[in-house]
C-alpha cells in the first residue's frame, strides 16, 4: 500500500507557523475594517463557466492546473483556483453592484 501525502502544491499548517498565519489573518481585518471593509467568502467550487470565461477555455489554467468535475446533474464544476472570479460574481448576483459605498 502506498503511504498517502498531501498533494503537491498544498500545505499543512501547524503551530507556530499557523498561529502566525490567524495572527496575520487577525490583523489583516482589523486594519480593513478601519477602512470601512468587510470579508468576503465564496463557495469553493463554481461553475466551470466562471472560469473559463474569465481566463479562456484554451489556457492552460483551465486546461491542466484546475480541478474540474461533473456533479450529479452532469454541471461542469470548478474548484476555484482563486478567489477574484468567485467574490465578482457574488459581487453581481447579490444586487451589490452600483450600491452607494460599494467600490
Amino acid at each position: 500500500m502506498s503511504k498517502i501525502q498531501k498533494i503537491k502544491g498544498f500545505s499543512d499548517l501547524f503551530c507556530p507557523e499557523s498561529s502566525v498565519h490567524t495572527l496575520m489573518e487577525n490583523l489583516a481585518r482589523d486594519v480593513f475594517g478601519r477602512y470601512g471593509c468587510q470579508e468576503v467568502r465564496v463557495p469553493i467550487l463554481e461553475k466551470t463557466e466562471l472560469f473559463a470565461r474569465s481566463i479562456g477555455e484554451e489556457t492552460d489554467v483551465v486546461q491542466k492546473e484546475m480541478y474540474t468535475f461533473a456533479d450529479r446533474k452532469g454541471r461542469s464544476l470548478t474548484m476555484r483556483p482563486e478567489a477574484t472570479a468567485g467574490i465578482l460574481r457574488a459581487f453581481i448576483e447579490s444586487g451589490m453592484c452600483g450600491q452607494e459605498g460599494v467600490t
